[in-house]
This record gives structure tokens, C-alpha cells and sequence, in this order.
């Protein structure tokens, strides 16, 4: 049966949607799971949280905790799937640090997951510890798929894939919610019979098309963009 590593199982959230849904899909769902990372107390959360899901499922799933860089090759050893979903430095003090130093010289930004400032400081702190991995993988599990959540996606794929020969896709839930989103929050149905065509790169992506039941939506979602738009700076004028 596969084997997927997780590195970063400290991120509980991600944890929890990708390996809960890996372990309720049928062709995974008796797969080996080795949560690695180095937050002793996030990853003992992680692996309980997992194993009250494998319970309810029959426990079919078998569900390894390895902790540290000490341990992380045997973690990865075997693995046919490595997600990644690692925050290198923490949010206090370097989540922090992205957003106060380019504040300091006067640009403003909300986080430093896709481009700017921000994301080239977070991404040079990251890539290095993604090259350690990638000659973990190259060592221990070379045919393995390396499935990437951590931003800011586009240079870090961009690096995995330039950098090394780990088989490297850059993952995000964003463009899944984004016409959904949309057409939501200006009033507009949305059902099985929206159909979208979006592109671009993480966090910055564009719909070129956007129907339902073939029929453009753009010209619709314009015109309410902009009574939108106008009634947010009416109430900012008045407050």
C-alpha cells in the first residue's frame, strides 16, 4: 500500500484536510502516514487528531509520528508521496518580520504568500530547508511525487524544480473556491452548472472564463463589482 510523509504535521489544518481525505479515499485508505516534524507538542496533537479520524474509519490506516532532523530520512524512507507543508521560522518572529520591514520603508502589504517583499524573504529562508529535503528524497524515496503547500508557491515549486530532480507539484486550494467566492459575495447562484476556466499562479489568479449554463457571467459580475465597490466607499465616506 502507498506511503505518504507528511512534513509539517504541525500544521494541523492542512494535516487534517489532506490526510483526512486521503484516508477516507479508498485507493489510500490502507496507506502508511509518517508525520514528520520538529514541534514536539504540534506533532503529538496532529497524530491524535489523525488517529480519532482512522478510528472512525475503521482504522485502516497506519499512522507513524518521527520527530526531528535526526529522524527525518527513516520518516521519508519508502515514501511514495511527501507533502509538504512546513512554515520555516514560525509566525512570531518571521510571519512578522515579512509584514514590519517592508511596512518600515513605507509598502504595505497582507501576507507574504505569492510575491512582493515579503515573499522573497519568506521564500529565501525556505528553500534552503526544501533543498535538505529534496536530498532526503533524493536518498531515501527518488520516485516519490513531492506535493507542495508551502508558499509562496510559485518560487518554491520554481526552485524544487529547477534545483533538484524531485518530482515536484505546487498545490493550493485557492483556485477551487475562487468563482464560487465571487459569485457569492455579489449575490450571484453558483451550482454545478458554473463552468470557469482560471490560470495564473498562486493567490494571483485570473478567470478567463466564466458561465452558467453557457451563458457569460462577466458582464453581470462587472456590473455588480462596481455597485459593490461604490457602496463599501459610500459607507468609508460616511464613517
Amino acid at each position: 500500500m502507498p506511503k505518504i510523509t507528511f512534513m509539517g504535521a504541525g500544521s494541523t489544518v492542512f494535516a487534517k484536510n489532506v490526510l483526512g481525505d486521503s484516508m477516507m479515499t479508498p485507493a489510500l485508505a490502507e496507506s502508511t502516514i509518517a508525520l514528520y516534524d520538529v514541534d514536539a507538542v504540534r506533532l503529538d496533537e496532529s497524530a491524535a487528531m489523525l488517529e480519532a479520524i482512522n478510528r472512525n474509519n475503521g482504522s485502516r490506516a497506519r499512522i507513524e509520528k518521527y520527530l526531528g532532523v535526526e529522524n527525518r530520512r527513516d520518516a521519508l524512507r519508502g515514501a511514495n508521496y511527501v507533502v509538504n507543508a512546513i512554515q520555516v521560522g514560525g509566525y512570531d518572529p518571521c510571519t512578522i518580520t515579512d509584514f514590519e520591514i517592508p511596512k518600515k520603508y513605507g509598502l504595505k502589504q497582507t501576507i507574504a504568500d505569492t510575491l512582493g517583499v515579503g515573499g522573497v524573504f519568506r521564500a529565501l529562508r525556505t528553500i534552503p530547508v526544501m533543498l535538505d529535503f529534496a536530498r532526503d528524497i533524493e536518498a531515501v524515496c527518488p520516485d516519490a511525487w513531492l506535493l507542495n503547500y508551502t508558499n509562496p508557491m510559485a518560487m518554491l515549486t520554481g526552485a524544487m524544480l529547477r534545483l533538484t530532480g524531485v518530482k515536484t507539484v505546487g498545490l493550493c486550494h485557492s483556485v477551487q473556491v475562487c468563482a464560487s467566492t465571487l459569485l457569492k459575495e455579489l449575490g450571484m447562484a453558483y451550482d454545478d452548472s458554473v463552468q470557469w476556466k482560471i490560470a495564473g499562479i498562486n493567490h494571483q489568479a485570473w478567470l478567463l472564463e466564466l458561465t452558467k449554463d453557457g451563458v457569460d457571467l462577466y458582464p453581470e459580475v462587472k456590473r455588480r463589482a462596481l455597485l459593490y465597490n461604490q457602496g463599501k466607499l459610500l459607507i468609508l465616506i460616511s464613517t
